[in-house]
């Protein structure tokens, strides 16, 4: 069957265009130190990842932490994520596949539960030039599944939904997007295996999966 074309492309940032794994994992282990308590292995900073980072450090810091650790750990971050970014990295493929995109003149905007100045950041570095826009967590945008901070990027973009795709690698991702109203792809290599989105409703199922960066370019517009 022919894959439906999209001349609009909207990607999650954690775990579909860049891996941040290594450098959330050192943060977040810095930050731990800080405020006294025992350091995580990398696997359990990954079972933490998608829902924000106010969450992820909820959740990596022992059950029962008073409230105002969180606070603590959470000013930590805000005062040093920007000097995390020496092992974050795009997916292979990735840098190929938006400089063909945006031969084709697809428009490309960044999606994501990253806070916004860390958005900002990791793209001016990894990805300098590649997004044409990009929206973070803020108080205007707030996590998804919420479709706000998608159907505001589609606005941006100056495009509709029905030629808008959203590209991710969580449950969460898929459901935003189709609260948005868009067609939603779900990647292989990212930190979730699409496989298992099922379980979390029918708004989860992506429309489509792909197992490369390239197999991508099939829903672009030529």
């Amino acid at each position: 069957m022919t894959a439906r074309k999209f001349d609009t492309f909207i990607f999650d940032l954690d775990g579909t265009l860049l891996d941040t794994l290594p450098d959330l994992t050192l943060l977040a282990n810095r930050i731990l130190r800080e405020v006294g308590y025992p350091e995580r292995s990398e696997s359990e900073i990954l079972s933490f990842v998608g829902n924000g980072v106010r969450r992820l450090m909820y959740q990596a810091l022992p059950e029962g932490a008073p409230e105002e650790i969180t606070d603590r750990a959470m000013q930590i971050w805000n005062d040093h994520f920007q000097e995390y970014f020496e092992h974050t990295h795009p997916y292979p493929g990735i840098v190929d596949v938006l400089q063909q995109l945006r031969a084709r003149s697809v428009r490309i905007g960044v999606v994501s539960n990253k806070l916004q100045a860390g958005v900002d950041q990791i793209v001016s570095i990894r990805l300098p030039g590649m997004i044409d826009d990009m929206l973070g967590e803020s108080p205007a945008v707030p996590r998804k599944p919420d479709p706000t901070g998608i159907n505001m990027m589609v606005r941006s973009l100056q495009t509709t939904p029905e030629h808008t795709v959203y590209v991710g690698d969580s449950a969460g991702d898929m459901r935003a997007a189709h609260n948005a109203g868009l067609f939603a792809i779900a990647v292989r290599w990212g930190y979730n295996n699409p496989d298992n989105f099922a379980d979390q409703g029918a708004q989860a199922i992506p429309d489509a999966i792909v197992n490369s960066a390239e197999e991508l370019l099939a829903y672009a517009v030529d």
